[in-house]
């Protein structure tokens, strides 16, 4: 798949405020970064946490005693589990059936969605790129639980309807936002890569990994749109760097030096194309955040941009025509005049670099 977007460095977000206000939240993302606008999620309100958000659909879900879980042990759960996967067969086999399916987010799901929807609408002027967001397959699947508290990953049917209602939502959205006529970017949101290869994931098989992400990818890819998997600490960066995504994001900030210790990875990786997210812009701590200064990351991005082209071979200009300027997370869990100054400093970060080149 060929689409025609060379980032040069221009800034994004990962996707989160701590707001609770999406029309205060849509000022903020127009004024920080107009170039790729993106839908904002307000996890200070209960049906936007990462998980809760995409949770809507699957089969089996309860809610009780302040907990929401899979029931995999009562009567309907089979007629459920079926239902989900002749709906999913219905809709694979006409997209016409998406928009009214389960797989379509709502505006009670996604407020945020639909007021970005609204705000594009009424934009004059295109943008270079718009970008959405969705968990990733494994961090959702790891972090929903069955009835007695194993997550629904280790559960065949359970992993594959966890995935499959992920890649259809992320379709979905991609149908949203093809109507502006620019390239559609969809970041899958993996923040517990970070976790797999150690102790608690030690059942878990790198090709298991792999798999759930392509099924994903494959069907952003299907829908002519651009897949980002983003890791917000370290990570098997093999497992990302070989698959089929475009973009890479990744904590620069934090987490550089576990990064370039695969720098063949990278080189073919950045020679098929792919994109590297640079978060650079410190969201894990506040201290970090409350320091640095655009002429501080400045500095830093460049040496980091110095020390990857040196170990892989591949040109400063190529390296900066393939890069996006991001925080190193999402700032939804900060106080609100720090969230205010990452994003501040992601685009004058990148205004800075790129009136450099």
């Amino acid at each position: 798949m060929t689409i025609d977007f060379t980032p040069r460095a221009l800034p994004v977000w990962i996707g989160s405020l701590p707001l609770e206000d999406h029309e205060r939240a849509l000022a903020m993302m127009w004024a920080y970064t107009p170039e790729i606008p993106l839908w904002i999620q307000l996890p200070r309100l209960p049906q936007e946490g990462m998980i809760e958000q995409f949770l809507p659909g699957m089969p089996g879900l309860r809610a009780r005693d302040g907990r929401t879980f899979i029931e995999t042990g009562d009567d309907v759960f089979d007629g459920d589990l079926l239902a989900f996967f002749e709906e999913a067969m219905d809709v694979a086999q006409d997209l016409s059936l998406l928009n009214d399916s389960r797989f379509a987010l709502t505006p009670d799901t996604a407020p945020g969605f639909f007021a970005f929807v609204r705000s594009l609408d009424a934009r004059k002027t295109p943008p270079v790129a718009v970008k959405a967001q969705i968990t990733g397959p494994f961090t959702f699947a790891t972090s929903i639980a069955d009835q007695d508290g194993r997550a629904i990953f280790y559960h065949d049917s359970l992993r594959e309807a966890a995935i499959t209602c992920i890649a259809l939502k992320a379709r979905w959205q991609v149908r949203q936002l093809k109507k502006y006529k620019v390239p559609v970017i969809v970041f899958l949101d993996e923040p517990g890569l970070a976790g797999f290869g150690s102790s608690a994931f030690i059942s878990v098989s790198r090709r298991d990994v792999a798999a759930c992400l392509e099924e994903v990818i494959a069907a952003v890819h299907s829908e002519g749109a651009l897949a980002g998997v983003h890791v917000c600490a370290n990570a098997e960066w093999p497992v990302i760097l070989e698959s089929s995504a475009d973009i890479i994001s990744f904590d620069a900030y934090s987490y550089f030096d576990k990064f370039i210790l695969y720098p063949q990875q990278i080189k073919r990786f950045m020679e098929k194309g792919g994109i590297i997210a640079w978060g650079i812009v410190p969201t894990g701590d506040i201290a970090a955040a409350e320091k640095e200064s655009v002429e501080s990351l400045a500095v830093l991005w460049e040496n980091e941009v110095n020390r990857l082209a040196g170990a892989t071979g591949i040109p400063r200009a190529r390296i900066m025509e393939k890069s996006l300027i991001t925080p190193s997370c999402g700032t939804g869990s900060l106080p609100l005049d720090v969230a205010e100054k990452v994003v501040r400093m992601t685009k004058e970060l990148s205004d800075k670099i790129r009136g450099q080149v």
